[in-house]
């Protein structure tokens, strides 16, 4: 199986469409910020998708986060505002420990990141449209599911 994980497209998707169309996957997971963009994504995602709420997805009825099971592992999306993250991840891997996941993927900060700390895998995809780290290009993650259940990250830049 293979995800596509994007984040803070902010109503602008000529990337979303592009990283889309080169993934080819089997779900994705939006971790917020679509800006009530939700059906458009739906629409060309042609495949299962987990959106959550992000600061600027204003009057959405969207889920603050979502904890699943994808392989072996459990998962939790948030879009990370509610935790802080725009000051490191302390409380982001506090809350996804208490609602047993090894594994959190998070927005907001606009940065991209794949961090190990202890049990826990923190990625953020950074940006798909509106990045903000040095070079400020693109990004997006793919998370390629084995036969085993083990999940494989893979930070891309457009």
């Amino acid at each position: 199986m293979r995800i596509l994980v994007v984040s803070d497209t902010h109503r602008k998707h000529d990337n979303l469409d592009i990283a889309i169309e080169r993934v080819m996957p089997d779900r994705i997971y939006h971790l917020g910020d679509g800006e009530g963009c939700e059906d458009y994504i739906e629409a060309v995602a042609e495949c299962p998708l987990e959106i959550v709420r992000g600061n600027c997805d204003f009057g959405s009825d969207l889920p603050a986060e979502v904890v699943m099971q994808v392989g072996r592992h459990v998962v939790m999306l948030t879009h990370g505002h509610y935790y802080n993250v725009n000051y490191g991840t302390q409380m982001l891997v506090e809350a996804a420990k208490e609602k047993g996941a090894d594994i959190v993927f998070y927005g907001h900060t606009h940065v991209p990141e794949v961090t190990y700390e202890e049990d826990m895998t923190i990625i953020n995809p950074g940006s798909i449209s509106y990045p903000r780290q040095d070079g400020r290009r693109p990004s997006y993650v793919v998370v390629d599911v084995d036969p085993q259940g083990d999940l494989h990250f893979n930070l891309i830049y457009m």
